[in-house]
């Protein structure tokens, strides 16, 4: 295997760095099928330990390009938001080298996790637009269709608060860092300073945005800017989902599009988190790379197909839940076809109207699910939380054995608030026999973003949000994310709606109360008895890390006396990168909220790196303070950059945003 460090002119010029991985052309003489991996997390240090999946892939008989985008590692330009417009002409300039290399066949395919899995999605759907025809297929990785409705950014309309402390603010100083010397060579600062000047931070464009619109539509597959959806999907494509990750809504609703268009697909869907799903925690692990690789080889070199079926589906059973869960038990099953089960409705037994006064803390067992690796957990023991929530449960008999739910619940009701404002938390839960509750799924809605979305994939981005009428009903339907369960009698299956998500969503403005119509409800479950095992080998993953939580903090706290909850998390550490970098992370967060008040709450955050090369040594570091009030947020970011010992930017952005 040979890898080289190249460069790919833009069609504007601008200079972008990729290393190229290519075989041992002794063994693999022919053609070479190529795939691409385009990231802004910098491949010579920040993410250099992704290397091994590079060679792996070479090693298997594929060119492999990984690509720092614009702006951000060795790439000359500005990276001015995630997903721009000329990334993606910068990736079909990508795409088109590669596809005109001398020892190439002529056929690509992009991969990756997450961000990559976003834009190897947004150019699937771009290759008719673009003209990109060497493109052939796609496996994206926990990835979305959706930047508004299933990111790290909103949630129902309602801001993620936990994430801020996490990807939004860490990118604002890793885009920060300089071009490696001993790649970009002489005028590596020119560019440095470049980048520091006019780089925004893309965090601020997400929270001046907080209703769907252009921003969001910008590479949304779902729905476009354009209007257009998934029918302008062109290529073959491989999902991998995790039911333990924030991405998992981008699985059958789009295998189902990929159906009716006529497309080539596949669909890989596990318990994991938002990590590898070779280590991620829960297993059962499996080695994806094996997966991928032959999804690749059926489609870019024509091997044989790369699985007698084309979704294997974990379901999984009932569980004790664990924040650092190794092992969820369950089943593997297959179909080659997908149809959502019909809905069976269940009502609840009473009727009637409950009331429930909110408050800002309902939550903190659901916790995050947007993150990889710890201290971004799995969910706790829900029964605390569902004690502060409407709940309605339904006992599972005999007649429930062996009934699957597969698919996006849905949940239907009447609600109203004594204010202009008001947040709907819904959380399905398995509950044993003790009373321990698992979190089967969950969903979230702002009531004054009732009608802001299309009622389906090909509708138009509806109203912009208003207030609410106090005292008036309002009718809602809220999705569940995507998930798989399995039923088991005597169980309890049960329904928890609460006015807050805290700490993954920012509570509402202030102090409200919700009134449900207890005879307004209506539970729609994809439910199935007839799902066939897999009979599909997977080669088993290592499995996840005994020590990944050696270093790293989740807390949460309440201050009796100043009646106030906050969650802590921090995590990083020491870890060597290429052209002999040494590299030191560290990810900081707090979050609170008052439980007098849920109006009021707060991040206070900090993010930096520093990495030594024999060159230079810089550190960046970035800081954020975020508060709220019944009326606005109050915004102030900071970065700071060092080159050696000399501070050289120190600069203070600040927002008031109204609630």
């Amino acid at each position: 295997m040979s890898v080289n460090e190249v460069t790919i002119v833009a069609d504007d010029g601008v200079h972008l760095a990729a290393t190229l991985y290519l075989p041992d052309r002794s063994v693999h003489a022919g053609p070479l099928p190529s795939v691409m991996e385009a990231l802004p997390y910098r491949k010579d240090d920040v993410t250099e330990s992704y290397r091994p999946t590079y060679h792996r892939y070479a090693e298997a008989g594929f060119a492999v390009l990984r690509l720092d985008l614009r702006g951000t590692g060795s790439s000359a330009g500005i990276a001015t938001d995630e997903y721009a417009e000329i990334e993606r002409t910068d990736l079909r300039a990508a795409i088109a080298w590669l596809a005109s290399q001398p020892w190439s066949n002529g056929r690509v395919g992009m991969f990756g996790t997450s961000y990559s899995g976003f834009n190897g999605l947004q150019m699937a759907v771009e290759i008719e637009r673009l003209g990109v025809p060497a493109l052939r297929a796609v496996v994206a990785t926990y990835a979305t269709d959706d930047r508004y409705t299933d990111d790290v950014h909103y949630c129902g309309g309602v801001l993620r608060q936990l994430d801020l402390v996490d990807y939004p603010l860490y990118m604002v100083c890793m885009n920060a860092l300089p071009p490696v010397p001993g790649v970009f060579g002489d005028g590596w600062r020119d560019e440095w300073r470049r980048r520091l000047d006019d780089t925004p931070p893309w965090l601020l464009e997400w929270l001046d945005n907080p209703a769907d619109g252009p921003t969001w539509r910008r590479g949304s597959v779902r729905l476009g800017p354009d209007g257009a959806g998934y029918e302008r999907m062109g290529c073959p494509t491989m999902l991998v989902v995790g039911w333990a990750d924030g991405y998992r809504n981008n699985s059958f609703r789009v295998v189902e599009q990929y159906q009716r268009n006529g497309l080539p697909w596949r669909l890989l869907a596990g318990p994991w988190v938002h990590k590898s799903p070779e280590s991620a925690r829960p297993g059962p692990n499996v080695d994806d790379d094996v997966e991928v690789l032959s999804f690749f080889g059926e489609h870019l070199r024509d091997d044989p197909p790369s699985a007698a079926a084309a979704a294997q589906v974990f379901v999984r059973a009932p569980v004790v839940p664990e924040p650092d869960l190794a092992f969820h038990p369950g089943r593997w099953v297959e179909f080659d076809e997908w149809s959502e089960p019909a809905p069976a409705v269940w009502r609840p037994q009473r009727t009637g109207i409950d009331a429930l006064a909110v408050r800002g803390d309902v939550g903190t067992a659901a916790w995050n699910s947007c993150g990889g690796g710890l201290p971004w957990g799995q969910p706790l023991d829900q029964r605390d939380d569902n004690a502060r929530s409407i709940t309605h449960d339904w006992p599972l008999g005999p007649d429930h054995a062996g009934l699957d739910l597969i698919g996006h619940a849905r949940v239907r009701f009447r609600v109203r608030s004594d204010q202009p404002y008001g947040h709907v938390s819904v959380k399905l839960c398995d509950v044993a026999g003790d009373g321990t509750s698992t979190l089967v799924t969950r969903g979230m809605l702002d009531l004054t973003h009732v009608g802001c979305w299309p009622a389906d994939d090909r509708g138009q981005v509806g109203r912009a949000p208003a207030p609410i009428t106090p005292g008036e009903w309002i009718d809602v339907e809220i999705a569940f994310e995507a998930t798989t369960w399995t039923f088991q009698p005597g169980r309890t299956l049960r329904l928890a709606i609460a006015g807050t998500d805290w700490p993954n969503c920012w509570p509402p403005p202030g102090p409200l109360t919700l009134e449900i119509d207890a005879g307004s409800v209506e539970l729609a479950l994809p439910l199935t008895s007839e799902l066939v095992d897999s009979t599909h080998r997977f080669v088993p993953g290592r499995g996840p890390s005994v020590d990944e939580a050696d270093g790293v903090e989740w807390r949460v706290e309440h201050d009796v006396l100043r009646r106030e909850t906050r969650a802590f998390t921090r995590y990083g550490g020491p870890y060597e990168g290429l052209h002999g970098a040494a590299i030191v992370d560290d990810y900081r967060g707090e979050v609170g909220v008052s439980t007098v008040d849920p109006g009021i709450a707060w991040v206070d955050a900090a993010s930096s790196y520093r990495i030594e090369w024999p060159e230079v040594t810089v550190r960046t570091e970035s800081t954020l303070t975020m508060q709220s009030d019944r009326e606005r947020f109050d915004v102030e970011l900071v970065l700071r950059v060092w080159d050696g010992d000399d501070l050289i930017v120190d600069r203070t952005w600040t927002r008031q945003l109204p609630r």
